[in-house]
């Protein structure tokens, strides 16, 4: 399996964030070909040396890199990397990574 994590940055406005993130994001994120499943963080995001700079974290599942690049690439992934800027302001992370089962 492959994974695209997304670590968003803390908003100046946390309410408005949700709002756009979980009513206009996560949906055309959803429509993605190739994707598997889809998590995300819920309440505080902490290291341990203490509270972290994320507001939220996207873990969306996919069977390989190669269905990662391709579904991004596609209209859908497109449309999503388009609405980072409608709500994402304050910076976002991303990485793509291969993971094995041990």
């Amino acid at each position: 399996m492959a994974k695209l994590i997304v670590m968003y940055k803390t908003p100046a406005d946390a309410a408005a964030f949700d709002r756009h993130y979980f009513d206009r994001h996560v949906p055309i994120a959803k429509k993605v070909a190739g994707l598997k499943s889809y998590e995300v963080s819920r309440g505080p995001i902490v290291t341990l040396e203490g509270l972290a700079p994320y507001h939220l974290i996207a873990v969306l599942t996919f069977d390989s890199v190669n269905a990662i690049q391709a579904g991004l690439a596609s209209e859908e992934g497109q449309a999503t990397a388009v609405d980072l800027a409608n709500f994402a302001s304050d910076g976002v992370d991303i990485f793509i990574i291969d993971t094995i089962a041990v």
